[in-house]
C-alpha cells in the first residue's frame, strides 16, 4: 500500500506560535487576506504553512510600485522590514 503525502494544515494558534506572532496577528492577517487560509466553518479557519510563508516573502518595495498585481494592506510591517531594523 502506497503512503500519499498528507498535507499539513494548522490552527491559528499554531501557526501563531511558529510565527511567534498573537493569535489575534494571525487571524487579523487572513481577514486582511495578506496570508492564505481555508474557512471550514465561521468559527474553524486553517492555514497552510507553505503557503503563508509564500505570501509573506513578497517583497514590499515590488508592492509600493505596484509590480504586484494583488492588492495587500500595507500597513501590517513585512518580517523583512522586522529584521532590516535590527
Amino acid at each position: 500500500m502506497t503512503e500519499e503525502k498528507r498535507e499539513e494544515f494548522l490552527t491559528a494558534k499554531q501557526l501563531a506560535q511558529h510565527l511567534q506572532v498573537s493569535e489575534s496577528t494571525v487571524r487579523r492577517l487572513a481577514a486582511k487576506r495578506r496570508i492564505p487560509s481555508v474557512r471550514l466553518t465561521p468559527r474553524i479557519i486553517r492555514f497552510h504553512l507553505d503557503a503563508v510563508r509564500e505570501a509573506l516573502e513578497v517583497p514590499r518595495y515590488r508592492i509600493r510600485h505596484g509590480e504586484y498585481a494583488e492588492r495587500v494592506d500595507d500597513a501590517q510591517m513585512s518580517f523583512e522590514d522586522l529584521l532590516l531594523l535590527s
